[in-house]
């Protein structure tokens, strides 16, 4: 299973080309289970340029499968472990979203399609964040 990260599939969805863009179409493709962070939804949907994109993209990601985070306060424990752990690594990471997003990936064992440059960056610290690279 993977989770696919807001990077790429804004990507996608703007019809761009990249080496992690190729790797989401041959997911789907070859019908690989895949699915999408309830803060993907988010960010994708707060990016919308008008109401008819929103409800474009609304009615796309509503088919998609949604991993949400858990009902109680430990995935935030979680993610904010992550963060201590990077943190007396020397690495501050930028984004509290991602760190839930890599949460979600780890507590669900989802290999993350990511084209962002911090999750390489946190997996090379953290062994339990898979990062999908290639099929």
């Amino acid at each position: 299973m993977v989770l696919v990260d807001t990077s790429v599939l804004i990507d996608f969805l703007k019809g761009q080309s990249s080496v992690k863009v190729s790797i989401f179409n041959e997911i789907l493709s070859r019908d690989i289970p895949f699915g999408i962070s309830a803060i993907t939804y988010q960010e994708i949907l707060q990016g919308a340029k008008d109401e008819a994109e929103f409800q474009t993209l609304k009615e796309y990601l509503s088919k998609q499968k949604m991993y949400f985070l858990e009902e109680s306060t430990s995935i935030y424990e979680e993610a904010a472990m992550l963060h201590f752990k990077l943190r007396r690594k020397g690495i501050t990471p930028r984004s509290t979203l991602d760190l839930l997003i890599a949460a979600t990936a780890i507590t669900n064992n989802l290999a993350l399609l990511h084209d962002d440059q911090d999750f390489d960056t946190m997996a090379a610290h953290i062994p339990e964040l898979r990062i999908l690279n290639s099929i």
